[in-house]
């Protein structure tokens, strides 16, 4: 009997500790599903062919797009690639094989404090340094805004990636004559390629709806504007100023824009999952 009511115990407490953790995921899946049903009810009745290849047009009247604001994205995004991915990824494999040294623990610190300051901090930053001096807003400032963003996720994932290749192979490497930059170039960077790709899209993923930055550097621009010392518009510009406007025409707007948005960072984490998990079949196979 004791024995029997002992194991009933075990069986009553691990229930209530499954319950204890399914009730929270719930309490985080509820949430973003209704916010995503919301944007989506509202959003789709907005896209077509011309919100997406179109320019906005002046209040009033009918119609109207964002590819002016889909360009700015994509010019921002790819300066602030260009600049972060040489200087995370160059960070991140320092990190993984000096993971003992001074100037490692620091730049370790460094990485994670830079990933917690808040967004607008780094945008009134830029506005300070860049947008001052250089007397206006701009695509470049926006851009180096993002990159200092998406840096410290670079470095971690890339770290992460490097740390994950089998000693044995830098070994055999260095072993055959080989120097160490050329094992770390030839056989260190392509094992781990993958991951380090997962990282750089995430972090671009992360960055892609950032308004704050944007609205201190790149500011917005309602036409074409290819010239990265120039004012540019993105989606989230376009989000925050539709959304906060007086006029039905460009709230429904802003829902459509927020859906496009949306669609895009939740295929960019597809990606970076379907990334990791072939990335983890390989090693397990």
């Amino acid at each position: 009997m004791r024995k029997a009511s002992n194991v009933r115990a075990r069986l009553i407490k691990d229930r209530l500790f499954s319950v204890a953790v399914f009730v929270p995921g719930v309490l985080v899946v509820v949430p973003f599903l209704l916010v995503l049903y919301r944007v989506v009810k509202n959003g789709v009745q907005v896209i077509n062919w011309s919100f997406l290849l179109s320019l906005p047009k002046p209040v009033g009247e009918a119609g109207g797009g964002i590819l002016n604001a889909v360009l700015g994205t994509v010019m921002v995004i790819l300066i602030a690639g260009i600049i972060s991915v040489p200087i995370g990824v160059s960070a991140g494999v320092y990190l993984a094989e000096n993971r003992r040294s001074r100037l490692a623990g620091i730049t370790r610190l460094c990485a994670n404090l830079l990933q917690s300051v808040p967004s607008i901090v780094i945008g009134i930053v830029m506005y300070a340094w860049l947008v001052v001096p250089l007397r206006g807003f701009s695509g470049f400032a926006g851009g180096i805004a993002l990159a200092i963003m998406m840096v410290p996720v670079i470095v971690k994932q890339t770290e992460e990636s490097v740390l994950l290749v089998p000693g044995t192979l830098k070994e055999a490497s260095l072993g055959l004559g080989a120097h160490y930059s050329t094992t770390v170039l030839g056989i260190v960077l392509p094992t781990s390629m993958s991951g380090i790709l997962s990282g750089i899209t995430l972090a671009g993923a992360r960055v892609a709806g950032e308004t704050a930055p944007l609205l201190f550097t790149a500011f917005g621009n309602p036409f074409y504007n290819f010239n990265i010392f120039k004012p540019v518009s993105a989606v989230p510009l376009v989000i925050y100023t539709y959304a906060t406007s007086p006029y039905p025409q460009w709230t429904r707007m802003a829902w459509g824009a927020s859906l496009v948005l949306i669609v895009v960072v939740l295929a960019l984490n597809v990606v970076v999952r379907l990334v990791k998990l072939s990335r983890r079949s390989l090693f397990e196979g």
